[in-house]
């Protein structure tokens, strides 16, 4: 890892999603079944020839029982000091248009992760650990234990764990920061 960081810097969950699902006992064409996702994409995954949206990779966290963070965390090994540079890579949403980005690599104490561009709500999230919603620029419809609220430039929102939660981007230029409480990473 060169100091200078930067668009190369990808993350890679190959390894992480093979072990996973191995550990699990699953073949591809299990997974491929559990998340809707072909085989052959699916092995690409595993061999690092192509990278899923962040939509792609919330399913196939599904379908092993772990998360996104968590796969994405697994990819690296805990860091000391780390510099995420500004044009660091960014994993598409899927149909969304947005673009997800990482802010803290590896198995650490805390996640963030900065959304960009649309965001759809389709998906809940419920976790065992808290969370702090940041609208850096734009618009965002939030949900959180059934009560929504609209949130614009510097509002924050803020989830104590196993409060089910929901958003989205209410404005194409909508930037979002989320910033967690890692889940335990064992497994």
């Amino acid at each position: 890892m060169s100091a200078t960081g930067g668009a190369a810097d990808a993350p890679r969950v190959g390894a992480a999603v093979r072990g996973r699902r191995r550990a699990r006992e699953l073949t591809l064409a299990d997974l491929a079944r559990a998340t809707g996702l072909s085989a052959p994409f699916l092995s690409q995954v595993e061999n690092d020839r192509a990278r899923p949206s962040m939509r792609s990779l919330q399913l196939i966290a599904d379908a092993l029982e772990t998360t996104a963070v968590r796969l994405l965390a697994a990819a690296d090994g805990p860091r000391t000091v780390d510099v995420v540079r500004a044009d660091s890579a960014a994993v598409p949403e899927d149909g969304a248009g947005g673009r997800v980005r990482p802010l803290v690599r590896g198995r650490q104490q805390l996640h963030a992760l900065e959304f960009t561009g649309r965001h759809d709500w389709q998906r809940e999230f419920r976790h065992p650990h808290d969370e702090l919603m940041y609208v850096v620029e734009g618009a965002v419809e939030a949900e959180a234990d059934g009560v929504r609220y609209e949130l614009g430039p510097g509002d924050t929102l803020y989830c104590s764990g196993g409060i089910t939660h929901r958003w989205r981007s209410l404005a194409p230029e909508s930037r979002v920061v989320l910033v967690g409480v890692a889940d335990d990473f064992r497994g």
